[in-house]
């Protein structure tokens, strides 16, 4: 089972200690020969910042590179993003539902218990880019 995720891209910007990365992310069926007359097909552009020590001399704007990452990181982000705010929802709406509240102010409260989460992940986030790495691979 392979267990790195890896998308070629082509260096944006480089500093001390970060490799901004541009990849194309594509979605599965993007190669396919007719992909561009299907609605389908996806391709979205995304910036990737890749911590490393020495990176002014090992790497120079425009050239491509090979961003990888393991794929429990992947897990890691889709949980962050989607898996809690869904769990996190149910359990809003089970308690006040439980509570004796009417469906319409349970279901205001499940959704709006979602601002305050995506606030503390956004107060987190540089917490959480140290523990979601990627790297350049050769």
């Amino acid at each position: 089972m392979n267990t790195e995720i890896r998308h070629e891209g082509i260096v944006e910007s480089v500093s001390d200690d970060v490799v901004r990365v541009r990849i194309l992310q594509s979605s599965a069926c993007s190669g396919c020969k007719v992909a561009s007359h299907c609605n389908a097909s996806e391709m979205k552009e995304k910036l990737i910042d890749v911590r490393t020590q020495g990176a002014r001399g090992r790497w120079q704007v425009g050239q491509a590179v090979v961003v990888s990452t393991q794929s429990s990181m992947a897990s890691r982000a889709l949980l962050l993003a989607f898996g809690m705010p869904l769990l996190l929802m149910l359990a809003v709406l089970a308690v006040a539902l439980l509570a004796g509240c009417g469906e319409g102010l349970a279901a205001m409260l499940a959704v709006g218990v979602l601002f305050p989460y995506f606030v503390v992940l956004a107060l987190f986030r540089n917490r959480i880019s140290k523990s979601i790495t990627f790297r350049i691979a050769n």
